[in-house]
Order: C-alpha cells, then sequence, then structure tokens
C-alpha cells in the first residue's frame, strides 16, 4: 500500500514534469514566425477600373475572372451575357494553335514538320524551308498584308485553300525563324490549312469535331454564313462562358473534368515562348512588348518560361492566363471596338495580381 506522503511526492514530482513540458512547448512556439493571415481576394478596385471604362467598351462586355474552380467575379449586362455570342477577331488564333497541337498529338503531323509537306506550292515558290512551328509563332518571315488588305477585301476569296495559293506568292522579308512580324492572316491561316489537308475535313468541321466540342464550347465556331473563306485567325465567335473553358483547360495542364484533353507536354509546348520580346519586329498592341508562343501574346516571363500569356482580340476583347498565380480572366465585347485595348488589360492585370502578390516570386 503506498503512503499519502509517498503519493503526494509523485503528484508533485509529475505535476513539476508537466510544467516544464508546457513552458518548454511554449517556448518553442515563440521561436516559430507569426502565422500569416490570407485575407480573402477583394475585387472593388478591379470592379470599379472596369466601370470606370463601360464607356470605351460601348458598356455592353464581359468580364469574368476564374481560377481553376471557381468562378471568382462576373460582370454583365442584361442584354449581352456570359452566355452572349459575338466575335473573337483574333482570340481565334490560340484556338486554332491548340488544334494543331492535338492534331501532333495524334500523330497526323509535327509542329516542325515543313509546310510544303502539305502544301508543295510551298516548294515551288522557295519557301519550302518554313515550318508549321513557324506559321503558328509568326516568324514565318512571309511579308504581312493586313495593313494594306481590310476585312471586305479579304471575302474575295471562297475558301482557305484559295486564299492559302495566294499567300504563297507574297515576298519573304525576313529568314523564316528569326524574327515574330505579327499578322492577322499569314502564319495561322497557313497552319489552318494543313490541319484541312492532313484530315481531309473543312476547317470549322475539324476544330468542332477535335476541340470545341471535347471542350463543351457548344456556341463557338468558325462557320461563316456569308460564303466567304473559313478564317482561322479571326474568324471565330464565341462566348464568354465557352472561352473560360478553353483557358482552364490550359490552366489545369490539359485536363477537361479530370480527363485529359492534352498532354501535359503538348500544353507546356503549346504554351512555350518562341520569340521573345527583343524578336518581335512588328506588333499591332500599342505601346506594349510582348514575347509570342503559339497563337498568343506573352506578356510575362519567369526565367525564361512564360508564366502569363494573353490572346487579344484587340478589338472585342482579351482573354489571359495566369499559370504562375493560378487564373484567368477574359473580357469579350458585343462590337468591335475603334481601337485595341491593351493598355487597359495590362492595368487590369496589376489589379488582380495584386490580390495573389506571394503567389509568384
Amino acid at each position: 500500500m503506498i503512503s499519502s506522503s509517498r503519493t503526494e511526492s509523485l503528484s508533485f514530482f509529475y505535476s513539476r514534469i508537466c510544467t516544464n513540458v508546457i513552458r518548454g512547448l511554449i517556448f518553442l512556439l515563440l521561436l516559430q514566425p507569426p502565422l500569416r493571415l490570407h485575407a480573402q481576394p477583394d475585387w472593388t478596385a478591379v470592379k470599379a477600373k472596369m466601370n470606370a471604362n463601360a464607356k470605351e467598351l460601348e458598356d455592353d462586355f464581359v468580364f469574368v475572372l476564374a481560377s481553376t474552380d471557381s468562378t471568382l467575379l462576373v460582370m454583365e449586362s442584361k442584354t449581352f451575357t456570359a452566355k452572349s455570342q459575338a466575335p473573337i477577331f483574333l482570340s481565334s488564333q490560340w484556338l486554332t494553335a491548340a488544334l494543331l497541337f492535338k492534331l501532333a498529338e495524334e500523330g497526323k503531323l509535327s509542329i516542325d514538320d515543313p509546310v510544303q509537306k502539305y502544301l508543295p506550292e510551298f516548294g515551288k515558290y522557295f519557301k519550302g524551308y518554313i515550318t508549321i512551328r513557324h506559321c503558328l509563332s509568326q516568324m514565318t518571315g512571309i511579308e504581312p498584308k493586313d495593313r494594306s488588305l481590310s476585312q471586305g477585301q479579304r471575302k474575295k476569296y471562297t475558301s482557305l485553300e484559295e486564299e492559302v495559293n495566294d499567300l504563297v506568292k507574297l515576298t519573304i522579308r525576313t529568314k523564316p525563324g528569326t524574327e515574330c512580324w505579327y499578322s492577322s492572316s499569314v502564319g495561322i491561316n497557313i497552319a489552318g490549312r494543313i490541319a484541312e489537308v492532313v484530315t481531309k475535313k473543312k476547317f470549322d468541321i475539324l476544330i468542332k469535331s477535335k476541340l470545341l466540342t471535347p471542350l463543351g464550347m457548344r456556341r463557338t465556331s468558325f462557320t461563316d454564313l456569308s460564303g466567304a473563306a473559313l478564317d482561322p485567325s479571326a474568324g471565330a465567335q464565341s462566348t464568354a462562358e465557352d472561352y473560360l473553358k478553353f483557358l482552364r483547360m490550359l490552366l489545369q495542364k490539359g485536363k477537361v473534368n479530370q480527363a485529359s484533353f492534352l498532354t501535359e507536354t503538348s500544353v507546356n509546348a503549346l504554351l512555350q515562348l518562341q520569340a521573345p520580346a527583343s524578336k518581335v519586329a512588328y506588333t499591332p498592341l500599342k505601346g506594349q512588348s510582348f514575347g509570342y508562343a503559339n497563337g498568343a501574346w506573352v506578356p510575362e516571363e519567369k526565367n525564361g518560361i512564360s508564366s502569363a500569356l494573353c490572346a487579344p482580340g484587340l478589338y472585342g476583347g482579351w482573354s489571359m492566363i495566369d499559370r504562375c498565380r493560378g487564373y484567368v480572366y477574359l473580357v469579350i465585347t458585343k462590337n468591335k471596338l475603334k481601337e485595341d485595348k491593351s493598355g487597359l488589360h495590362q492595368e487590369m492585370k496589376a489589379l488582380i495580381d495584386r490580390q495573389w502578390s506571394d503567389r509568384c516570386q
């Protein structure tokens, strides 16, 4: 039988141990750096910026900001919403580039194949060294004719084949792969014609079956009801809701609802910087110095990697993916604007980035 004095001694002994343990834990906790509290993002400044520029966007616009799995902010009007279809102009190019990478993944072509392998006329006009990659990265070296060719004049073509047969005759300005001369028709439309040749399908039908339908982009189309030639560079009609699905697929490294649409390798190749800003000889983006990937501009790089990319419609919207911070945003306007708003969108991006300043160092 344990005596009461011994019991008291044991109790005192254990209480001293517990006291010392607690003191030790408190000391260790005091040595730890203070916990950083992450406040919920505040989009007040973003909304104010868009509202302040509503008149410049002719009031009819949709703005959507989203992460991989959440829609963070939507701004729309009663008459023009995220489900409203409108031309997306040069944002069409990113979709076309993605289609070519999908065909490459399926083994139907290689991005580094020479164009003349599929379009022999290019060899006859001494352009046999131009590759599909050069086309998608606007580095064909072919003299762009956009500045002297209006959209109305382009409608003289009845097919993409007919247009490309004219493009092959244009003058070579620089050696392919050395400089990026942005064009709203040359390189991307040549790539679109190659897609037709390798699949034996018209471009609008092909991109619908290979890209738009699998991504659930039901209200996006390249079909031109006027009878003009299909335009892989600037001919898409889409909605903010649809284009968001495409951007999220890229942000999720090629996955759609946990299923792989493109491999991560293909997505990285699609988004890879091809021409740094120092090699961009001509850009329609006023006052901006961006690099170029495949069908999209690169406004931000981290250690030579394109961490943010954008596909501007210039006169009809803007779509952005920031892989480093993990968000996408896009603006689609109901009407074609009088001038590009690349400056506004860079300001918008800066406001958004402030909410995640610790994500991308």
